[in-house]
C-alpha cells in the first residue's frame, strides 16, 4: 500500500487531510509539520508521494523542492496552496514538483492526483527498463515443437500465484520466459522486477532484496524499499538464484513462507503479496548436493518448473530469429534492412551454439549487420569462428526422426525462397512441386513467412 506524507504547518489540518485522503483512497498517511520535519520523513520513510503546503515559515515547500532536487530524490510531489497564486504554483512545478491543487479540492480529486502521480513514476520506472534492454533480447520468436510446448507450459502455469522455476542453459531467454509468465498473468500492468542474484556484491543482496532502515549501515542516507515490496502485487524475477548466499536463501526461504519482509535495520514485518519466478543455468540438484544451495528453498521455488531449450535443440527457429534480429538491429542502427543469403542461414543453422544460444545468435547477426558492405550478408560476412566451428546436430541431439525430417524440409524451403528472392511460383517450379499452392502448403505447415 502506498505511503503518503501530508505537509503542513498547521497540525490539525494535516491530520484531518491525512485522515480523509486514508478514508477515501485507501493509503497509508503520515504527517510533518514543516521543511525540515519533511526532508527527513522522506530519507527515514519509504515515501511513495507527497503533499506539500508551500505557505510554511522556516523551511518552506520551495526550499524542500529544492532540496529535494539536489538530491535527486524521485519521490512525486504534490503542492497544495489555499492562495489561490497561479504564480507560486508554476514556480513550485518549475522546481519538479508533480502538479499542483487547491485545498478546497474534494478529497477524491486529491486521491485521484496521487494515483496518477505514482502511476507516472510506475510508467517512468518501466520506461527506463525497457530503454535499458532495447535491442538485449526478443520476444519469444520461433515454431518448432520445443518453443510450441514451452508456449504450453508459460499459459498453463501464467495464472497460478506458485513460484515457478525457470532452467536452460545461459543465452537462451530465461528472463523472457518471466515476463511472458508475467504478461500472461492476472497482474500484467503490475510491476515487474528482475534481480541478478550474481551481480549483486555479497553485502548488498538482503538490501537489494529486502529494502533497508536509514542509517542500517554506511550510505544508508535514507529509506529504501527491496525489490519484494518494489514488485508486491506483480512479478519478481531472481535471476542466477543458484548464486545467493546462504545467509540470503535462509532469509529468502522465510520470504516465501511468511510472505513478509523485514527490512536491513528494521523492526517490523511488511506484508508482501509477490510472484516469484527464480532462473538459473545450474543443476540446482547438484548444488544442493554440493551443500552450495538450501535444498528446502528448492522445494520450495520449484513448485512449477519450466526448462528452455537451448538452440542446437531448435534449429528450425533459427531462420526466424535470424531474420527478427536483423530487422531490430538494422533499424536501431538507422540502416536499410539487410538480408541473409540461403549459404550463410545454412551456415548458421549448422553452428552448435553451445556458448551462449540465442544471445550469442543475435551478437553475431550484430557483427554481420556491421561487417557486411552490400544489402545481402554472404558466407564471407560470417564469423570464422561459426565457419570452422560448424556441424551438423547428432540425431540423440537434435531428436526423432519425424522431426530430424520437418526440420530438414523447413530448411530446404527456406533455403529455396532465400535463393528465388521469395517468388513463390518460381521456388516451387524449382522444387519440382506440381503448382506454388503446393508450396504455400507446405509453407503454412512449417509457418514460414517472408520477414
Amino acid at each position: 500500500m502506498a505511503l503518503v506524507l501530508i505537509v503542513d504547518d498547521v497540525l490539525p489540518l494535516a491530520q484531518q487531510y491525512a485522515y480523509d485522503l486514508k478514508r477515501v483512497g485507501g493509503y497509508e498517511t503520515i504527517v510533518a509539520t514543516g521543511g525540515e520535519q519533511a526532508l527527513d520523513m522522506i530519507a527515514s520513510e519509504a515515501v511513495d508521494c507527497v503533499i506539500l503546503d508551500l505557505e510554511m515559515p522556516g523551511v518552506d515547500g520551495f526550499e524542500v523542492l529544492r532540496r529535494l532536487g539536489e538530491r535527486k530524490d524521485p519521490t512525486p510531489v504534490i503542492v497544495y496552496t489555499g492562495t489561490g497564486d497561479f504564480d507560486r504554483c508554476m514556480k513550485a512545478i518549475h522546481l519538479g514538483a508533480y502538479s499542483f491543487i487547491d485545498k478546497a479540492e474534494s478529497m477524491e480529486r486529491v486521491s485521484r492526483e496521487v494515483e496518477n502521480a505514482l502511476e507516472r513514476v510506475r510508467l517512468e520506472t518501466e520506461v527506463a527498463a525497457l530503454r535499458r534492454d532495447l535491442g538485449a533480447d526478443s520476444p519469444i520468436i520461433g515454431s518448432s515443437g520445443a518453443i510450441r510446448q514451452l508456449r504450453e507450459q508459460i499459459a498453463r502455469v501464467a495464472g497460478i500465484p506458485s513460484p515457478v522455476l525457470v532452467t536452460g542453459e545461459s543465452g537462451t531467454g530465461k528472463e523472457l520466459v518471466a515476463r511472458e509468465l508475467h504478461r500472461l498473468g492476472p497482474g500484467p500492468n503490475l510491476p515487474f522486477i528482475a534481480i541478478n542474484s550474481a551481480a549483486l556484491p555479497e553485502n548488498l543482496v538482503e538490501s537489494e532484496l529486502f529494502g533497508h532502515e536509514r542509517g542500517a549501515f554506511t550510505g544508508a542516507d535514507r529509506t529504501r524499499k527491496g525489490a519484494f515490496e518494489l514488485a508486491t502485487g506483480g512479478t519478481l524475477l531472481l535471476d542466477e538464484i543458484g548464486e545467493l548466499p546462504a545467509a540470503a536463501q535462509a532469509k529468502l526461504l522465510r520470504v516465501l513462507e511468511e510472505r513478509k519482509v523485514m527490512r536491513v535495520g528494521g523492526d517490523r514485518m511488511i506484508d508482501v503479496d509477490t510472484r516469484v519466478v527464480a532462473a538459473t543455468n545450474l543443476d540446482l540438484e547438484a548444488e544442493v548436493a554440493a551443500g552450495r544451495f538450501r535444498q528446502d528453498l528448492m522445494f520450495r521455488i520449484n513448485v512449477h518448473m519450466i526448462h528452455v531449450p537451448p538452440l542446437r535443440d531448435r534449429r528450425s527457429d533459427i531462420a526466424e530469429l535470424a531474420a527478427n534480429f536483423l530487422e531490430t538491429i538494422c533499424t536501431r542502427f538507422g540502416v536499410r534492412v539487410k538480408q541473409l543469403s540461403s549459404d550463410a542461414l545454412s551456415l548458421l543453422m549448422e553452428f552448435e551454439w553451445r556458448r551462449n544460444n540465442v544471445r550469442e545468435l543475435r551478437n553475431i547477426i550484430e557483427r554481420m549487420v556491421i561487417s557486411a558492405a552490400g544489402d545481402t550478408i554472404s558466407p564471407g560476412d560470417v564469423p570464422a569462428e561459426v565457419r570452422e566451428g560448424r556441424g551438423a546436430a547428432s540425431v540423440s541431439e537434435a531428436g526423432t526422426f519425424q522431426e530430424l525430417k520437418s526440420d530438414a524440409e523447413r530448411r530446404i524451403i527456406i533455403a529455396a525462397l532465400e535463393r528465388n528472392d521469395w517468388q513463390i511460383t518460381k521456388t516451387a517450379s524449382g522444387l519440382g512441386l506440381a503448382d506454388h499452392a503446393s508450396l504455400l502448403k507446405i509453407m503454412r505447415r512449417h509457418n514460414i513467412r517472408k520477414k
